[in-house]
Order: structure tokens, then C-alpha cells, then sequence
């Protein structure tokens, strides 16, 4: 069984995201279970996980919706304001709500970069750990030092660090990042998901290669047991199709997993992370 542990669909109309414009019309459009479903067919795919794409509890109540009638996807992961006093029994109503599995502020967008540090923040992810609800890290690998402290602070927290925190592929750096992602490594509650790459790399001319060292060293540091694959699909139409990104990651990874090890990556540990 193969998980794309990472993947969004959204409606352009209802307006609440805000990163989109007419500019880049491939995102700019609407992207709904249907569309999806025959590329998951092809591609082999049969379970997802759709994260939310926008910062509102309307969104979050959307995906659901769709989760509700689209069999393929096996879990939400939404989003809620981890400084509303209501945060609480907001959540508790999400875990009422049938695929729901985690939640992702989105980190990358927020203009302070110590947000995790905030002692609200800090109080309601301990909360989310005591509930063992599952948390994505959407960072740029700036943001890697401040996650640290977070989960220093809040050890039991079952998180996953998304896109492996966005390393600069395009210019082929490892340095800082490499060093920061394996410090986040040791924490042994921490995955990471092999996604989001090629819209980091030269997006008209990347090739696998490109992301290979990257790939290569979380794997050295996460291990087989704490990997996954997303991917990201629709933001990947930036730089390739969903087969592309699917295949890329398949000559990179499997040549050096068994098939033990495929299994873990490919599905198996999505569905322990996210208690599909």
C-alpha cells in the first residue's frame, strides 16, 4: 500500500487563501478529490492525507468535508489558532470529527519566527502532546533552531517536520541545514517527510540528482522508521507532475531501502504516525 502522506486540494472561490494570486494561474484554480483520483490511479497510490492550505477553521471544516466523501483520503490534517483561549475544545470537537489526525500552523508565513517559544503556544502544544494529536512543522530551515527549543520544551509531542524544512536545493548548500535537521533527528518522536523538494530546486531544470543529497542525509538521520512520502501535490505543478515527484523520490530512495524498508516509507509509516 502506498500513503501520500502530504498533499492539498483546495476551492478557489471561498477565498480564505491567502498566498494565492492570478499570477501563477497552475495554483490559482480550484483542486478537488476528483481531480485528483485518476492521477492517484495511475500513479498507484491508495490512501492520502490532505493538509490545510489555508490559516482558518473554515478550511479546516472543508477538508473534512471532502474527507467525509472521498474514500481515498485517510486523513486531515487542519489548523487551528494555537493562541485562541477556545483552543481547547476547539480541538476536542476536531477529535470528534472522523478523519481528523493533526494539525499545522503555517510557521513559514508567520512574521515571528520564535512563535513556537510563545508561552501560549508552548501551553497549548503540550496540550495537543497530552492528546496525542499529531503536529506538522511547516518551517524554512531559519526557523529549525527555535523548533528545536520547542520540542526541547515539549518532548512527548508526536510531530513531523514537512518538506524537509525547505534546504536551499537550488543552490546545493547542505550546510546549517544538515546540521540543524539531524539536532531535530535526535528527538526520537520527530518524522520527516521526503516532499516539497522540486519546488525548491532550479524548477526548469531540476533532475533527481538535485535532491538526492538531501534525501540521502535525511535518511542517514531519520532512519526507515521516521520517513514518509508526500507529494504536495498541486504546489509540486510548479516544477513537475505527480508522477515526477513520485519517481523521483523512487530512484533516490529504493535503491538504498529494502523492501522492508519500502514499505515503511512509502505507507507503512504514514498509517503509525497519523493512526490511520
Amino acid at each position: 500500500m502506498i500513503v501520500d502522506a502530504h498533499h492539498h486540494l483546495w476551492q478557489a472561490g471561498r477565498g480564505d487563501y491567502h498566498w494565492m494570486s492570478p499570477d501563477v494561474p497552475v495554483l490559482a484554480r480550484d483542486y478537488l478529490a476528483e481531480d485528483l483520483r485518476p492521477i492517484l490511479r495511475r500513479a498507484g497510490v491508495d490512501r492520502t492525507i490532505v493538509v490545510q492550505a489555508a490559516q482558518t477553521e473554515a478550511e479546516t471544516d472543508f477538508l473534512l468535508t471532502l474527507a467525509a466523501e472521498a474514500d481515498f483520503i485517510a486523513g486531515v490534517v487542519g489548523w487551528l489558532d494555537f493562541e485562541d483561549a477556545g483552543f481547547a475544545a476547539k480541538l476536542d470537537a476536531l477529535l470528534h470529527r472522523e478523519k481528523f489526525v493533526g494539525l499545522r500552523p503555517m510557521l513559514q508565513d508567520l512574521p515571528d519566527d520564535d512563535y513556537l517559544l510563545r508561552p501560549t503556544v508552548l501551553a497549548n502544544l503540550r496540550h495537543l502532546a497530552e492528546t496525542d494529536v499529531a503536529f506538522d512543522i511547516l518551517t524554512f530551515p531559519r526557523h529549525l533552531p527555535v523548533v528545536m527549543r520547542m520540542l526541547d520544551a515539549v518532548p512527548d509531542l508526536r510531530a513531523v517536520v514537512d518538506h524537509l524544512s525547505k534546504p536551499p536545493v537550488a543552490s546545493g548548500d547542505l550546510q546549517g541545514w544538515a546540521e540543524d535537521i539531524a539536532r531535530i533527528a535526535a528527538h526520537p518522536n520527530v518524522f520527516c517527510k521526503v516532499s516539497g523538494l522540486v519546488t525548491e530546486a532550479r524548477q526548469t531544470a531540476w533532475s533527481p540528482g538535485d535532491l538526492a543529497p538531501y534525501v540521502r542525509h535525511v535518511l542517514d538521520v531519520f532512519g526507515e522508521d521516521r520517513l514518509m512520502f508526500g507529494s504536495d501535490w498541486p504546489v509540486c505543478l510548479l516544477a513537475a507532475s505527480y508522477s515526477e515527484v513520485l519517481n523521483a523520490a523512487r530512484s533516490i530512495l529504493d535503491p538504498m531501502l529494502d523492501a522492508e524498508g519500502m514499505a515503511k516509507v512509502y505507507g507503512g509509516n504514514a498509517t503509525a504516525f497519523y493512526r490511520l
